[in-house]
């Protein structure tokens, strides 16, 4: 299993070692995403940072349209099926993607590519980034719903 993480909620007052873990993380700024495996280390460091980020299981299709929509190489050029095909051992994106979901690869296979994907604001906005998912907000872990979010994000 991989994860998708979003940035939501800004640092500020924050307690010691939050700005660490989220650059730890890849997460430099609201609204920004990675995709981490799912792992006894991963795992507590979202549960540190549980009060600024949302993260769930993110599924093969939706981690292909990430990668193909908002994945960046170095120079800030756009990655297509044509640059995985040539520069992994992969034959598509939709390939590479079911691997990384699955947790068998990790985002360093596609040589160049920044480990963070820039989006915009959902549309129709957060319901609350105050409050957690389970109780009407957005913060913390929401299982398969993060491709709810990811898709109002794309």
């Amino acid at each position: 299993m991989a994860f998708a993480v979003i940035f939501i909620r800004g640092t500020i007052n924050s307690k010691m070692g939050v700005a660490d873990t989220l650059a730890m993380l890849h997460l430099h700024k609201k609204q920004h995403c990675t995709v981490i495996p799912d792992t006894p280390t991963y795992r507590g460091m979202l549960q540190k940072v549980k009060d600024y980020v949302t993260w769930g299981d993110i599924s093969p299709e939706t981690l292909a349209r990430l990668i193909l929509e908002r994945g960046r190489l170095e120079g800030g050029i756009p990655i297509t099926e044509a640059y995985i095909k040539e520069n992994t051992k992969y034959t598509s994106v939709l390939s590479l993607a079911k691997a990384l979901a699955k947790g068998e690869e990790k985002l360093t296979a596609i040589p160049g590519m920044k480990p963070v994907f820039r989006l915009p604001p959902p549309k129709q906005g957060f319901k609350s980034v105050k409050r957690p998912f389970n109780d009407k907000g957005d913060l913390g872990y929401r299982g398969k719903e993060i491709d709810n979010l990811l898709g109002k994000m794309l």
